[in-house]
């Protein structure tokens, strides 16, 4: 099991402490939430990139429907060549009703949907040095065979995480081409480590092995026993995180920092 930890908003200053102070206590990632507007996500994982060397940098998660995914495949690149290989992008269909801003971008399920797999397919073919795409709602024709070798990943590829509604089967079929799962369970219910065992026997018959990413809060041993537990299901990360309380509330603030300090509790 890996931990990491999502910042919970606040200033762009305030969330780069944390970020430094996460790797400094021996967190093994950092997160960053990507709304319409406020703190860029983007531009605070690269200041964060140049004041650490370990830790994995990723959002969690970026609408990608609502973005231009070359756009965001320049940014993971950028943020994977500065930080030695360390991005990771979380990727969703986008929260509706939430109390973020909305922008006039589709809303449809349907519409996302293909944006969300056309942006994958995109953002993968960029990534290998591909020229061409042409899919459902995006192309992308270049010539210039500069900018397909300058824009090149430090690995092979960067990790993929996606949202992967269990039981639905178009979902998780998506969750096959990504690197990564974090899972939303039916009707919004709380999941449960056998939950996980049914998501984890599911991706072995279809002969994968993505991580599985579970968020939630963690204070005490019984916590880190309540972790242990979702371990030995087949998590392979925990994401601290405070979404219940008001974002860039002080008492949010002060918490997870305390959280920060405490360290991984296994």
């Amino acid at each position: 099991m890996r931990w990491g930890v999502v910042l919970p908003g606040g200033s762009a200053a305030e969330q780069f402490e944390q970020a430094v102070l996460a790797e400094r206590h021996g967190w093994d990632g950092v997160f960053v939430w990507e709304a319409a507007y406020g703190v860029d996500a983007w531009t605070l994982l690269g200041a964060i990139a140049s004041a650490t060397s370990r830790i994995a940098l990723g959002t969690m998660l970026t609408p990608l429907p609502w973005r231009r995914p070359w756009k965001v495949a320049s940014q993971a690149v950028t943020l994977d060549q500065l930080s030695g290989g360390r991005a990771i992008l979380t990727v969703g269909l986008g929260a509706l009703g939430t109390g973020l801003p909305e922008t006039g971008e589709p809303v449809s399920v349907t519409e996302r949907a293909q944006r969300l797999d056309d942006g994958i397919d995109l953002m993968r073919a960029l990534w290998a040095g591909e020229s061409h795409f042409h899919g459902r709602h995006y192309r992308y024709d270049c010539n210039r065979d500069d900018l397909s070798s300058l824009g090149r990943p430090v690995r092979d590829t960067i990790p993929l995480w996606v949202v992967g509604a269990w039981p639905r089967p178009k979902s998780m079929r998506r969750v096959l081409r990504c690197d990564g799962v974090v899972p939303e369970w039916h009707l919004g219910r709380p999941g449960t480590p056998d939950d996980v065992r049914a998501v984890r026997a599911w991706l072995t018959e279809h002969d994968a092995n993505p991580d599985i990413v579970i968020d939630g809060e963690s204070h005490t041993d019984q916590d880190a026993t309540l972790v242990r537990t979702w371990a030995d299901a087949g998590c392979t990360w925990w994401l601290e995180s405070r979404w219940q309380m008001p974002h860039h509330s002080a008492e949010r603030m002060a918490q997870i920092r305390r959280r920060i300090m405490m360290g991984p509790l296994i």
